[in-house]
């Protein structure tokens, strides 16, 4: 279980201070799939950034029972002046596994090909989520934190990457995107983030109209 309690998060500006979260709380239990809906700049990032433990929050605390990975975004876990297979090397390297027994499969579901001994500065944003996606596999995680990017690559590549979660029913996903059909098709459980508040919705179309009406709201104002 991950266990989020009244964590806030402040950024300070030249303008003055920004809240992103604002006393947020919420529970990961192992197997669930989490969707959280918000507008560009609303702090999904951050969220999930702070429970992979790459940020810090203001206040507030999260408690871990089960392993969490790193926030898998469109650049996230990667570094660039390595190639694809060096990456892929390091990663293992981190966390005792055998980057050989582990190679065949990251072929399998990037496609990549001769690109995986490339440089990452090389290769195109889409290419960089496959392959952040795919070592994230690699690792047994009980939660993967997922930003955005289930919606990169062409459709055999999602397909690839969902048959790939599918056969970790017993893991916990935390996904977050401004998308609406990629919660939809990928959580069992909406929450909406808007002006740091984060709003669970019991039902997911209830969720889905809620965020939808936000979005026609700044619409109008702009």
């Amino acid at each position: 279980m991950i266990e989020i309690k009244d964590l806030t998060k402040i950024y300070k500006t030249r303008t003055g201070t920004r809240v992103v979260l604002n006393n947020i709380s919420m529970t990961i239990n192992p197997g669930e799939k989490i969707g959280i809906l918000g507008r560009n700049g609303s702090g999904k990032s951050t969220l999930l950034a702070i429970i992979g433990g790459t940020k810090k929050a203001t206040s507030g605390s999260i408690e871990k029972t089960m392993s969490a990975s790193w926030p898998v975004g469109l650049h996230g876990g990667l570094q660039h002046t390595l190639t694809g297979i060096d990456n892929l090397k390091f990663i293992c390297r981190i966390y005792g596994k055998s980057y050989l027994e582990q190679l065949e499969k990251i072929q399998e579901i990037t496609q990549l090909g001769k690109y995986l001994y490339e440089p990452i500065a090389h290769y195109s944003s889409g290419m960089k989520a496959k392959l952040g996606l795919a070592i994230s596999m690699v690792v047994d995680f009980d939660c993967l934190l997922v930003d955005e990017t289930l919606s990169v690559g062409d459709k055999d590549f999602q397909e690839r990457y969902r048959k790939e979660l599918e056969n970790r029913k017993n893991k916990a996903v935390l996904l977050v995107s401004h998308l609406e059909g990629h919660i939809k098709n990928n959580c069992e459980i909406i929450y909406v983030l808007h002006n740091g508040k984060l709003i669970k919705f019991d039902n997911n179309d209830l969720g889905i109209k809620y965020y939808q009406e936000l979005k026609k709201e700044n619409a109008m104002e702009l």
